[in-house]
C-alpha cells in the first residue's frame, strides 16, 4: 500500500482550464470491468449505456462561493478560503462571548452558527484578532491557527439578514489551485457560477463541486427517466479534503477528512427498494459512493440520515452498495483515484488514464470522464 504506486505523470497542456463548450459534449471513456475492454464515446452517449430499471444516485450538494479576496487595515491583500462551519460552536450570542468589539453590529447568525474554518493566504501576514475587510458588508475576524492542519478558525461579521446573498455579492467561485486563473472577469466569473455547479444543485454547501455530475443536462436526465431509469438524489457537502494528494507513503497511515452527508427517507427507500429487487445502481461521482458505502457501514443498510464519512476507500475495497460509477479523471496520489482503483482495478484504472493521455482526454474538474461498467 505505498503512495507512489498511485502516482503517474500527466502533461500539463490535459489540466482543463475551461468547461467543454457545452456540458453533455465531454468525453467519456468507457470501462468494462469483466471483459477489461476500453472504449470511446460522449457523455450524451450515457442516455444508451444505462439500461432501463437502474437506479441512478447522484449528490445534489451546491458550492459555496467560498473564495474571498480582502484587505487588512495595512492594505496587505489576502485570500479568505471558505472551508467548513466549526464544529464547536459557541452557543453565546456574539456579545456575551469575550473579545466581542461592541462597534460590530447587525451580526447575523449563519445556519447553526458564526465561527468557520478556513485556509487563509498568505497566513503569515495574519496573526489572532487581525480583521481581514472583504467589503462594507463583510469581514472575518482571525481567532486562531488550527495547529493540527494549518487551517484557521475565523469569525464572518457581516451586516444584514442573509449571509449568502452576501457570499454571492462578495465570493467567487473556489476553483481548484490547478485552475490557474486570478480574480476572473465579469464572463469568466458568470461562467464559473453556472458551469463549476450541477444542474441539480440544492442546498449550498460545498467548497468544491461533485465534477462527475458537471456533465449531466436537464435534457439527458429527462431521456433517462423517459426511458426508464430511476433518479434519486443524496446529499455530500464536499470539503477541500476529498481532493488534496495524500502525504504519507504508506496510505494506510491517510486520515481522511470529515464530510457531512444527509440521506432523505426517501432517498433511502429508492437505494433500498432497488437492491433488493436486484437492479443496477449507479452512483454520479465518488462523493455519491461515499455517502452511500459510509450509510451502510454505519447501519448495515441504507436509511434515513445526517451523518459524518471519514471512509477512505481503496483497494481491495469489497464495495456494498453501489455497482457501477460515472467519474471524472483524478489527481494523481490522490485518495479519489485509490476510490476508482478499488472498484475497477488498480491495473485496469492505470491502464485507461494511460490511454486516456494518449488520446488526449481533459483531466480534473472541468474535464473529461469516466463510465465504469461491469
Amino acid at each position: 500500500m505505498l503512495l507512489s504506486e498511485y502516482d503517474y505523470n500527466l502533461p500539463e497542456e490535459l489540466i482543463a482550464q475551461m468547461p467543454a463548450d457545452k456540458r453533455e459534449n465531454s468525453k467519456m471513456m468507457v470501462l468494462n470491468r469483466k471483459d477489461r475492454t476500453i472504449c470511446h464515446k460522449h457523455f450524451y452517449d450515457i442516455v444508451d449505456l444505462i439500461e432501463p430499471n437502474s437506479l441512478l444516485v447522484m449528490n445534489n450538494t451546491k458550492v459555496l462561493p467560498a473564495r474571498l479576496i480582502g484587505h487588512k487595515d495595512t492594505g496587505a491583500k489576502i485570500e479568505v478560503f471558505l472551508l467548513k462551519q466549526y464544529d464547536n460552536i459557541d452557543p453565546r450570542p456574539l456579545r456575551e462571548r469575550e473579545n466581542f468589539v461592541s462597534e460590530r453590529s447587525e451580526l447575523t447568525k449563519f445556519g447553526e452558527g458564526y465561527l468557520w474554518q478556513v485556509l487563509i493566504k498568505p497566513s503569515k501576514r495574519v496573526k489572532p484578532d487581525t480583521i481581514i475587510k472583504i467589503s462594507d458588508e463583510l469581514s472575518v475576524r482571525a481567532i486562531k491557527r488550527l495547529e493540527e492542519n494549518g487551517e484557521w478558525l475565523v469569525e464572518l461579521l457581516f451586516k444584514g439578514d442573509n449571509v449568502l446573498d452576501i457570499l454571492h455579492r462578495n465570493g467567487n467561485i473556489p476553483l481548484p489551485p490547478y485552475i490557474e486563473r486570478k480574480i476572473p472577469n465579469d464572463d469568466l466569473k458568470k461562467l464559473d457560477f453556472e458551469r463549476y455547479q450541477t444542474v441539480y444543485a440544492k442546498d449550498e454547501g460545498s467548497v468544491a463541486a461533485p465534477t462527475a455530475g458537471l456533465h449531466f443536462t436537464k435534457e439527458i436526465l429527462k431521456k433517462l427517466q423517459d426511458k426508464g431509469v430511476e433518479l434519486c438524489e443524496v446529499t455530500l457537502n464536499v470539503g477541500l479534503g476529498t481532493f488534496r494528494p495524500v502525504q504519507c507513503e504508506n496510505i494506510l497511515e491517510h486520515k481522511m477528512h470529515s464530510e457531512t452527508f444527509e440521506i432523505s427517507a426517501k432517498a433511502a427507500d429508492q437505494i433500498n427498494k432497488a437492491k433488493q429487487e436486484g437492479r443496477t445502481i449507479i452512483a454520479v461521482g465518488t462523493t455519491t459512493v461515499r455517502t452511500l458505502e459510509t450509510a451502510f457501514q454505519q447501519f448495515g443498510k441504507i436509511c434515513e440520515c445526517h451523518s459524518a464519512s471519514e471512509l477512505f476507500i481503496y483497494p481491495p475495497y469489497e464495495f456494498k452498495v453501489i455497482d457501477k460509477l460515472i467519474t471524472n479523471f483524478h489527481l494523481p496520489k490522490s485518495t479519489l483515484l485509490m476510490l476508482v482503483s478499488a472498484l475497477a482495478g488498480k491495473d485496469f484504472i492505470f491502464e485507461a488514464y494511460k490511454e486516456a493521455i494518449e488520446n488526449k482526454y481533459r483531466f480534473f474538474s472541468y474535464g473529461d470522464c469516466m463510465f465504469i461498467s461491469y
